[in-house]
């Protein structure tokens, strides 16, 4: 094997682990709340956190695709840190104005506002993350995420064990993340591979966020889809429900992660094969990935049928055998959610933006109007309803697009 091909294997091994743990650490933090605590208090970590991941985008703005993707290399990586420093200001000052609006008790509001400086904390060291990746050295990241993971699950199970208090929990958790940011995320790895030859350009910063609105608009408009009916569960029924509809929805998160880790190794050589003008062959990876990802939902599917609820009901401590369809619905869903993320990438790779605001946007009002009212109505069948059919139209509206959109481009470089 030649050393190209260790390295690829290297990061591809190291990310995968990494993006896998700090995917599933909302699970751990989920079920040891459940177990250690209450149910109650599992709904609000639930709809704590997922405030916390919209919030989330707004401190990632551009994201790592696009930082990763910049084929002209124009903006530095100073540049980068420079905007990811005022955003996760901006995410901040967004989730003040949340609570102020909200008028949560005193223990939720001091949840939601821990988990957003967790957040806030996650969302710059991705920009350094980025930053690695350039650099060929992916799998620090991923060593990076794993250190996280595991030392963060863990200080989060003993401190709420010792305190029986979720406040306590996530402050721990955020102290962990704080001292591997600063210690191996810069001061190790990223303090000697940024070229300090190059001054801030405010111009650049300000570029970023004009260039990657639309970007940024989607992603926002992403995580709030996928989380429409937590709202409407936080509207209109119980925190309970909240916590049972968490539960159903965290297996389906594996479909995220797991089209995560196929795609995120090809980003590079996606690139390059769109500046070589290779679309065809990019196509070929892309139609690859999405089978694996088909094949993988149907088994994910199929496993939840036969075990699902008995396996969650281990897991949590709960009887939740009667949420058996409603949990095989929305991984199905999810395959949809897959598909439109692996368009997602191919179309932001070749820097087609402005049409996916429009299908974020559209799913997003759709999924806004359509979870209030079949939550309201129907309870927790509603909010499965409502994700799948958000879902699915997004799919067929991304599916559109990118087929479209790359025979133009094909056309156009004639390839």
């Amino acid at each position: 094997m030649n050393s190209e091909k260790k390295l690829f294997l290297k990061n591809f091994i190291w990310n995968s682990l990494g993006t896998g743990i700090n995917a599933f650490n909302s699970l751990f933090f989920l079920i040891i709340v459940t177990r250690v605590n209450d149910i109650q208090t599992a709904g609000i970590f639930s709809i704590a956190y997922a405030t916390a991941t919209i919030l989330y985008t707004l401190a990632m703005y551009s994201g790592r695709l696009c930082q990763v993707t910049d084929i002209e290399n124009k903006i530095s990586d100073k540049d980068y840190i420079t905007n990811r420093i005022i955003t996760c200001i901006m995410m901040f000052i967004g989730a003040a104005g949340f609570l102020v609006i909200q008028q949560y008790s005193a223990f939720k509001t001091t949840i939601f506002a821990l988990l957003a400086i967790f957040k806030g904390i996650e969302a710059f060291s991705d920009i350094l993350y980025g930053v690695m990746q350039k650099n060929d050295i992916l799998y620090k990241s991923g060593q990076s995420l794993s250190i996280k993971g595991f030392v963060g699950i863990a200080a989060f199970l003993i401190v709420d064990l010792i305190t029986r208090d979720l406040r306590w929990a996530c402050l721990s958790v955020i102290i962990v993340n704080f001292i591997v940011l600063v210690v191996f995320d810069y001061f190790i790895i990223t303090r000697k591979l940024i070229d300090n030859t190059r001054k801030i350009n405010k111009a650049n910063v300000v570029s970023i966020f004009k260039s990657e609105f639309f970007v940024f608009v989607n992603s926002f408009a992403g995580i709030y889809i996928l989380n429409a009916p937590k709202y409407a569960i936080d509207s209109f029924l119980t925190e309970d429900i909240q916590a049972i509809y968490g539960y159903i929805m965290m297996p389906a998160t594996v479909m995220t992660l797991f089209t995560q880790f196929i795609v995120m190794p090809f980003l590079g050589k996606m690139k390059e094969m769109y500046e070589n003008k290779k679309l065809k062959e990019m196509e070929q990876v892309t139609f690859k990935i999405k089978l694996i990802v088909i094949a993988f939902g149907a088994f994910a599917v199929f496993a939840a049928f036969l075990l699902g609820p008995e396996f969650l009901g281990l897991v949590y401590g709960l009887d939740l055998t009667a949420y058996r369809m409603n949990l095989c619905v929305i991984i199905a869903s999810y395959i949809f959610y897959a598909i439109s993320y692996i368009n997602l990438v191919t179309l932001t790779t070749i820097r087609h933006t402005f049409i996916q605001f429009v299908i974020y946007v559209s799913s997003m009002v759709i999924a806004f109007i359509g979870s209030n009212i079949l939550v309201k109505n129907f309870g927790i069948n509603g909010a499965t309803f409502s994700c799948t059919t958000t879902l699915a139209i997004q799919f067929v509206l991304y599916t559109i697009a990118t087929k479209v959109i790359m025979h133009k481009e094909r056309k156009k470089l004639n390839c």
